[in-house]
């Protein structure tokens, strides 16, 4: 474990130090193209007449309501560790069509569509948590997934995630069942970093009989050719897979002084029973 807390040491220096400039860029999953819909995340989403907080309120948006992006505003406002430009849109609602402004952070991180189900993944708040180990408190991103039918919330699943410059990408797709018994589809929300040193995260969520079941999340991190971390894992239909199974897989390579390669991997094995998994 020393060498993945060196580096998460250092990411967190990296983080301190970019924090004097924390307010002249917004966080990279925030930053939608102009001219595509997006959909909102949060429910009660406020439309401004102008992009800030104190602006005229025009309407609220439900989740599921889809918008287009019409310009990104160069004002970016702050919520916890969650940074996001306004962006002006445009929607209807029944016959009516509107403009007005919204807060980038409440927006769709990513959103798909299947079987007649919508998902979308999107960042929620920042709660404070204590690191026990240090005692210290720190700033956490919490991200969750919903399943809606039709404008129905049918479920969600919340997670921790990425902070500051781990939240410069963000992607969201819908997988095959991966042949686990009774499961429909898997959902894979990730964010990550551009630089060496930053977290990326991987959120694996099951989809069966209209609930949602998260799996254990999974980190990746590297610094060039010096070291890495990886975790992944292995399913019934992947090579190496065993039958109403998923496997924990992690690696961690470090070079020492003198540039020789130290591994260490270790494996652990889930059983999957049609509704839900345990540490076998």
């Amino acid at each position: 474990m020393r060498p993945l807390l060196t580096v998460l040491f250092i990411c967190m220096l990296q983080l301190f130090s970019a924090q004097e400039e924390e307010m002249a860029y917004s966080n990279g999953v925030f930053n939608f193209e102009e001219n595509k819909t997006q959909k909102i995340f949060t429910d009660w989403t406020r439309v401004r007449k102008e992009p800030n907080v104190n602006a005229q309120i025009l309407d609220s948006l439900q989740t599921n309501q889809q918008v287009m992006v019409l310009k990104r505003d160069e004002t970016i406002l702050k919520l916890g560790e969650r940074r996001a430009n306004w962006y002006k849109v445009s929607y209807q609602k029944g016959e009516v069509a509107s403009e007005g402004y919204v807060w980038g952070g409440n927006l769709c991180v990513g959103y798909r569509n299947k079987n007649g189900y919508d998902f979308l993944f999107g960042l929620t708040k920042t709660m404070d948590r204590k690191d026990k180990q240090f005692n210290e408190s720190f700033q956490q991103n919490i991200a969750a997934i919903k399943v809606l039918e039709g404008n129905t919330l049918i479920d969600e699943v919340s997670f921790d995630t990425g902070r500051g410059e781990e939240l410069s990408f963000g992607s969201f797709a819908i997988e095959s069942n991966h042949k686990l018994q009774n499961v429909e589809m898997t959902l894979r929300a990730t964010v990550s970093g551009e630089a060496c040193g930053i977290a990326g995260y991987s959120q694996y969520v099951l989809f069966k009989d209209k609930k949602m079941i998260a799996l254990p999340q999974l980190m990746n991190v590297g610094d060039a050719d010096v070291y890495y971390h990886s975790e992944e894992f292995i399913f019934p239909n992947d090579k190496g897979g065993v039958p109403n199974a998923f496997i924990f897989k992690m690696e961690e390579m470090e070079k020492d002084d003198r540039d020789r390669e130290k591994k260490k991997r270790s494996s652990k094995t889930y059983l999957w029973n049609g509704n839900s998994y345990q540490l076998k």
